[in-house]
């Protein structure tokens, strides 16, 4: 008997009804032989709700009781998700992060897992009941706390489960049928994707893509554990994440997908001494924040005053205690003012096929200069390429650079419910 462990997203479990048919799938795989593992996230907007709630109290919620608030959410779906197959003649145990062994480092809000010792989980499968575990949280064993994972941490959870327990597949179920070549939301015609590579989902997801969460692809990478995307609305096949080695290149484009990501703030470090270490200073001050760095843009210096300017991107999350940490150490740096910059969006196309195909940078640039829409940065991988352009125009510019590569379907794609996870 094989063992799958499936994922349930928010929009998947965000009513009664919708509880019920997420139960219904998992009773027809466990029918269909498989022992199985469920990682489920909070209903609907809850997550988002209870962050509102905090904010309501207090400006600045304590780390330590956002976390016990926020795994609320989860345990209330994991629960309703129990009874709902009970209900239906099926034995089912429910689990929170630390039950079901989650071990995670103190970080509360972003923490990393260290440890997965899932007993409790293996026991209720030997005893023939279905696991269902909440997602997005763990337990520190150094300061005995309950943490979360962060945004997207039950696709992590999954992951993490399907690795330590040798699952035959992690199954990530969502609103749509699977990967697409663009976001269906903004691109109607994206193409959904038979397979697509560990790497390019990896380049994907680190360029906005919601489907699938950058910490489980990597997690899922590190330890050789099968992704398979697919809709909790259809039984349509999905699409497979596989090794680059395993993926099917016949005929393969040379653009796997586009994806626009408008969560990334623009910091410009003007009047920089240029002098050698400036830099590194600049980063260092940077790197104390915790703050996620980007892309890095530094201007020639001007021979009259010897100084440049350094822009950055990072998460508009971190752009506050950034600038601060910046500011308060502007004397010692010696630049001459900080500009903050939120009304940025970042294009990406990303696919394998780059590394032996030339020209895709001239048609990418190409493509936004006939749409009239203006880079103000550039940055690439071996399999993507990436510009800042303005806000209000990136989803246009995404639908142009779609077309422009020839990825647009015959068909629109559908689209079931809530936000893309």
């Amino acid at each position: 008997m094989s063992l799958i462990v499936q994922k349930f997203g928010g929009s998947s479990v965000a009513d009664a009804e919708s509880i019920k048919r997420v139960a219904k799938r998992i009773v027809e795989t466990r029918k269909a032989g498989h022992d199985v593992v469920v990682a489920v996230s909070a209903m609907g907007d809850t997550t988002d709700e209870l962050i509102d709630l905090a904010l309501e109290v207090t400006p600045q919620p304590d780390p330590r009781e956002m976390d016990m608030l926020l795994t609320t959410g989860e345990r209330i779906s994991m629960a309703l998700l129990a009874m709902a197959i009970k209900s239906m003649g099926h034995e089912a145990r429910s689990f929170t992060g630390s039950q079901a062994g989650m071990i995670t480092d103190a970080r509360h809000g972003a923490a990393r897992i260290v440890d997965v010792t899932p007993v409790r989980v293996r026991e209720a499968l030997d005893d023939g009941a279905i696991a269902i575990v909440a997602g997005f949280q763990g337990f520190s064993r150094d300061s005995k706390d309950i943490t979360t994972l962060g945004r997207g941490g039950s696709d992590t959870t999954a992951v993490a489960l399907a690795s330590a327990l040798k699952a035959e597949v992690c199954e990530i179920y969502t609103d749509v049928d699977g990967v697409f070549s663009a976001d269906p939301r903004v691109v109607k015609r994206a193409r959904k994707l038979d397979q697509v590579s560990t790497e390019e989902m990896l380049e994907l997801a680190a360029a906005g893509a919601k489907v699938l969460h950058i910490r489980a692809v990597e997690f899922a990478r590190r330890h050789n554990v099968t992704l398979h995307v697919r809709s909790s609305f259809s039984h349509l096949p999905g699409t497979l994440v596989v090794p680059p080695s395993e993926k099917d290149t016949m005929e393969e484009p040379i653009i796997t997908g586009v994806a626009g990501d408008l969560t990334d703030a623009k910091i410009t470090v003007v009047g920089v001494p240029d002098t050698p270490g400036m830099a590194a200073d600049i980063f260092t001050i940077v790197a104390k924040t915790g703050a996620n760095i980007d892309m890095i843009v530094q201007n020639v210096s001007l021979a009259a005053t010897g100084r440049t300017d350094i822009s950055f991107t990072l998460p508009k999350s971190d752009g506050d205690k950034v600038l601060t940490a910046l500011r308060a150490e502007q004397p010692t740096i010696g630049f001459q003012s900080l500009q903050y910059d939120d009304q940025i969006g970042k294009l990406s196309v990303v696919g394998g096929g780059m590394r032996t195909s030339a020209g895709v940078s001239a048609a990418l640039f190409t493509a936004l200069k006939e749409a009239g829409i203006n880079m103000e940065m550039i940055s690439t991988s071996e399999i993507r390429i990436s510009v800042v352009t303005r806000a209000d125009v990136l989803n246009h510019a995404v639908q142009v650079v779609h077309t422009a590569f020839g990825l647009d379907a015959d068909d629109e794609a559908v689209v079931y419910a809530g936000t893309g996870r």
